[in-house]
């Protein structure tokens, strides 16, 4: 984050400053002190947990021809792609899956922009791979 991008930089300048031996500046100190003020007028958020609520009724023609692939093929994964294909859709969706992460990846760019990847990465956590990207889980993500 922030800190370690300030603490990188301070680094730097320090070993910049040690080497040319020039005349020290009260510059380094005001960006520093100019960077405590502006993370002190944008402090990190913490939100309340929100109550579960009913969303009412999904809207499935969104997900019309939509495709998902997913790797490794082991019993677990074709359950829960099961349980997700059917159990929650009447037509169901589509799943294919796949031998290994890149026959995923050549399979996402020959499909159509409707294309989700599933990397099963063991049997508590997954990773999404959409067309030019990867979601992670909301676990690693951070405040600005």
């Amino acid at each position: 984050g922030v800190w370690r991008q300030t603490r990188a930089l301070l680094f730097k300048n320090c070993l910049v400053k040690c080497r040319t031996k020039k005349s020290r500046s009260a510059f380094p100190l005001f960006f520093l002190f100019w960077l405590i003020l502006m993370s002190m007028m944008h402090p990190h958020r913490k939100y309340d947990e929100v109550a579960n609520t009913d969303l009412g009724p999904l809207d499935t023609s969104v997900l019309l021809d939509f495709v998902i692939g997913y790797t490794p093929p082991t019993a677990l994964a074709r359950e829960i792609m099961k349980k997700v294909a059917f159990d929650n859709f009447e037509d169901g969706l589509i799943t294919e899956e796949y031998l290994s992460e890149e026959e995923l990846e050549e399979a996402s760019f020959l499909k159509p922009t409707k294309f989700v990847g599933v990397v099963f990465k063991d049997s508590m956590s997954y990773e999404l791979r959409f067309r030019d990207s990867i979601a992670m889980a909301s676990i690693y993500t951070e405040s600005r």
